[in-house]
């Protein structure tokens, strides 16, 4: 009756530990977890980078209707290993291109949503992930959905450690695939 009443209990502790773990893992909304609060002042986000030894800025450029803005969302920045990596290493916003609400720039001009995706970086297509230094200097343009979450850590990897100085993201790519299949 003792070992019954054990091995319920241990049952009973295991099954609770399979729930947290897969509850830890589960998917979670990327408003929440990834993109960071915004009041849409960016020359203030990019001091909030600085002082937090951040390595830079990523504005999501995104529209409502856009489906592969969705799957991103839905599929790679909902998942929380995505979320801790991009949010160690970049302030990261999301920036709706048709969106009338007023923003201060990375050079504190007051503008719009949709004025400063369309006239300034010129997004006409979504999504689009602008990274931007420092300084506020736009280094790497990524346009459209990435095939994976392993892919979309690559692209933080690239930006973060400075290859974009150096190689295309598509030769990085290679090179990264490559090292995997010798390992």
């Amino acid at each position: 009756m003792k070992h019954m009443k054990f091995l319920a209990c241990v049952t009973s502790v295991l099954l609770w530990a399979m729930l947290f773990a897969a509850y830890a893992e589960a998917p979670r909304d990327p408003y929440q977890y990834f993109f960071d609060l915004s009041f849409g002042d960016y020359s203030e986000e990019l001091e909030n980078a600085q002082e937090q030894g951040k390595k830079g800025v990523m504005v999501f450029f995104e529209m409502d209707e856009c489906p592969f803005c969705h799957r991103m969302k839905d599929t790679i920045m909902n998942q929380p290993e995505v979320q801790e990596y991009y949010r160690e290493r970049f302030i990261l916003l999301a920036h709706d291109i048709e969106g009338d609400i007023e923003i201060v720039d990375f050079e504190g001009n007051d503008t719009t949503q949709k004025i400063y995706a369309e006239k300034v970086h010129r997004v006409r297509a979504t999504p689009v992930f602008a990274f931007f230094d420092l300084e506020g200097n736009r280094i790497v343009r990524y346009i459209g959905a990435t095939k994976s979450v392993q892919e979309f850590m690559w692209l933080a990897d690239y930006v973060a450690d400075g290859h974009y100085k150096n190689t295309s993201f598509t030769r990085y790519k290679r090179g990264r695939k490559e090292e995997l299949a010798k390992s």
